[in-house]
C-alpha cells in the first residue's frame, strides 16, 4: 500500500463524489466483514485506513482489536471505554460506562 488515509487528505488532494462514495463503500464492506467475524478494531481513523495508487482500501492496525463473542472474553480482554485516539473515539464511549458491541448503540450491564 502507497500511503495512509491522513496522507492522503492532508496532501491536499481534491476527491470527487465519485471517489468519496468508492472509498466509504470500501470502509464499509470492511466494517462489515471485520464485525461479521465477531472483532471490534477500536482504533479506526484515517492513519489506520491504507491506500493504493489504485484506489484500493485496507484496514491496519488491529493492534486495540477484540473479539466479542463470548468464547473470546476473559479477564484479560476486558472491553474498556479507554480505546481509540482520543479525536476519532465514538461520543459514546467518552460518556458511557456500558459494555459496547459492534452496532453503534450501547446495551446496559447486568
Amino acid at each position: 500500500m502507497d500511503h495512509d488515509l491522513t496522507r492522503i487528505i492532508q496532501g491536499g488532494v481534491e476527491f470527487s463524489e465519485l471517489h468519496a462514495q468508492h472509498y466509504a463503500y470500501q470502509l464499509l464492506c470492511g466494517v462489515k466483514y471485520i464485525h461479521s467475524a465477531d472483532v471490534i478494531h477500536r482504533d479506526l481513523k484515517p492513519g489506520n485506513i491504507l491506500v493504493n495508487v489504485h484506489g484500493e482500501l485496507k484496514i491496519c492496525d488491529f493492534g486495540l482489536a477484540r473479539g466479542i463473542a463470548e468464547e473470546y472474553q476473559s479477564a484479560d480482554t476486558k472491553l474498556t471505554k479507554y480505546v481509540a485516539t482520543r479525536w476519532y473515539r465514538a461520543p459514546e464511549l467518552i460518556i458511557s460506562n456500558r459494555h459496547y458491541t459492534t452496532a453503534s448503540k450501547y446495551e446496559s450491564v447486568l
